[in-house]
């Protein structure tokens, strides 16, 4: 690993570069952590700050077009994508229906909290508001605010104390992960509650 890292430090000049283009490749549903990502760029921008602008933008960029990448596959290809392998699992129609329930209840809040949930959720959610249809200013404009607030608060994170940071940020993502599903758990147990009433 050391020399991997070694020999990206010696070519650090093409590491944005690569990290814009493996974030791309994650709007394919294909398994990149945007947090690992985020981690990467931040500490090669500590170690060359002269590049930081460079990371910064690239992760900013990756993580953007991603998000769009997969809104547009769903948008544009629907439940075609079931077909690719890639995509089944999050093709399942329960949780597509849940999660187009909370884009009915709770409009463009559900976008802004979710691009929080680590563990899949973002892609699931961008590809439901695309399969919902969702209207693609709105929800670009939405992303582009959560995506903003994101990247910039785990860049910084990630950039001023680096490893030492990481297990607090993986605490946090399980504690907002399980808020996510409680939050969601109670507002079902809540409607089907007003339904039996």
């Amino acid at each position: 690993m050391t020399d991997i890292i070694a020999l990206i430090e010696n070519h650090i000049e093409y590491a944005p570069w690569i990290i814009f283009g493996l974030l791309l490749l994650a709007g394919f549903n294909i398994p990149i952590s945007e947090d690992g990502m985020l981690f990467v760029a931040a500490t090669f921008a500590a170690r060359n700050p002269e590049h930081l602008l460079c990371f910064l933008g690239a992760v900013y960029a990756g993580a953007y077009g991603s998000d769009l990448i997969c809104y547009g596959l769903g948008r544009i290809l629907g439940v075609r994508l079931s077909h690719w392998r890639l995509f089944s699992k999050l093709m399942d129609k329960n949780k597509i229906d849940k999660v187009s329930e909370y884009y009915r209840n709770h409009g463009l809040l559900t976008l802004v909290f979710g691009r929080f949930v680590p563990f899949g959720v973002r892609n699931l959610l961008f590809l439901s508001a695309g399969l919902g249809r969702m209207n693609a200013v709105k929800f670009a404009a939405a992303d582009f605010l959560a995506c903003s607030v994101s990247v910039i608060v785990y860049f910084s994170v990630y950039y001023h104390y680096g490893q030492k940071i990481v297990l607090i940020i993986q605490e946090v993502n399980i504690a907002i992960f399980i808020l996510a599903m409680l939050i969601g758990a109670c507002l079902c147990f809540k409607k089907a509650r007003a339904n039996n009433s």
